[in-house]
């Protein structure tokens, strides 16, 4: 590999670091607000083995904050846009893109704990609680196993409240409260500490049409890069500092 792509890098955490990151499998649900960002800061830190895992296309509306999201991807894949997009800063990246979706049903299908590290950018509440449930059981299992998650990120505007808290000690965040309180009521809980990125801001209203929906999720939110840009790159930056301490 052209050392230039990462000698600044390898100026801060080493040759012996480098190689740690360059090891590691992680695997990335969601390439959107949040996980596009995190993709990218993953691959131009290091990281050389990234799934990334998602079945949306580029729309229109993802311009306003999605990395992989240009006038000229607009209808394509995203995970395929985000896989150009990552090797063309590292053409000798190992990416694969999955264009398909996790739940319950094909959790299965992504061979989770043949990973390092796995990172939760999913929208929808339903399969957003079952991968925590799932990954903290793995994590708890193999300690070689590391998992993040990504709280609520739309509705708000000022990206120094970005903090990161282990899931049960999260205040403000109406996603956290939702997934806890699911899980209260089905008496089933995260089997490991879960570190997750979340905001202290109070959301701000959503100004646009109530009834507007998506298939996963349950009303379209205003969300702003500065926001969701700083959840991805916070949660890459977990990645990061655990693999170069490894």
């Amino acid at each position: 590999m052209n050392k230039g792509i990462l000698d600044r890098s390898e100026r801060l955490l080493g040759s012996e670091g480098m190689k740690r990151l360059g090891e590691k499998r992680v695997i990335l649900f969601g390439v959107g607000g949040v996980g596009s960002w995190c993709a990218e800061c993953l691959i131009r830190s290091g990281i050389r083995h990234l799934t990334i895992v998602d079945n949306d296309l580029v729309c229109a509306t993802n311009c306003n904050r999605q990395l992989m999201a240009t006038s000229h991807t607009i209808g394509k894949v995203k995970v395929d846009a985000m896989k150009h997009r990552l090797l063309d800063i590292n053409p000798e990246a190992d990416i694969t893109a999955l264009n398909a979706t996790y739940s319950e049903e094909t959790r299965s299908d992504f061979a989770l704990e043949t990973y390092d590290y796995i990172i939760d950018a999913i929208d929808s509440l339903k399969d957003k609680a079952d991968l925590i449930l799932y990954a903290s059981q793995l994590s708890h299992d193999n300690r070689n196993v590391h998992f993040f998650s990504s709280m609520g990120a739309a509705l708000r505007i000022d990206p120094t409240q970005v903090r990161v808290a282990e899931f049960w000690k999260i205040k403000g965040d109406a996603l956290a409260r939702a997934l806890r309180n699911t899980y209260k009521r089905k008496k089933v809980f995260p089997a490991s500490k879960v570190k997750c990125v979340y905001s202290e801001e109070a959301p701000l209203p959503n100004l646009g049409e109530t009834n507007e929906t998506s298939s996963y999720k349950a009303q379209i939110n205003g969300s702003m890069c500065p926001v969701t840009g700083i959840f991805g790159m916070t949660l890459a930056g977990l990645v990061i500092k655990d693999a170069y301490a490894d």
